[in-house]
């Protein structure tokens, strides 16, 4: 089983860069960088075990970039600080979901129930279908 992803220290291998958000703000969008984006290497992570990470890059390939870096970025709020921690938030999230153990499922039979069910909708069918064709002459 995984160690929680919650309880891990990520902080020292996170890299931050603030820039300009994009969209509506007014003046302040054009002078302050509040968009933030982290930036997490996945293959230098001391946090991670070798088939946590084999994970990471099955499941989030989409979000890894050349340098095997998962990048997330946060520009909806106003301050950076609290994008900051917004992003931080979705870093959790997704790791954790990431990480997350599939159940498998136990094949189970069908019930009596259900087969007789199936056979009598598959007679109804049949029965449609013939009352369909032409009177036999």
């Amino acid at each position: 089983m995984y160690k929680s992803v919650y309880h891990r220290d990520f902080s020292s291998e996170w890299k931050f860069s603030a820039v300009r958000s994009s969209g509506a703000g007014g003046q302040n969008v054009n002078k302050v960088n509040t968009r933030v984006e982290l930036r997490f290497p996945i293959a230098k992570s001391q946090q991670l075990s070798e088939d946590e990470k084999n994970l990471l890059y099955k499941k989030l390939k989409n979000r890894i970039n050349s340098e095997n870096e998962l990048i997330l970025s946060c520009q909806s709020e106003r301050s950076q600080l609290r994008n900051k921690q917004k992003v931080i938030e979705r870093f959790f999230d997704i790791l954790a979901e990431s990480l997350k153990q599939e159940k498998h499922r136990i094949a189970t039979k069908r019930t009596n129930a259900s087969r007789l069910k199936r056979i009598e909708s598959k007679k109804l069918q049949a029965s449609k279908k013939e009352r369909r064709k032409p009177p036999m002459l």
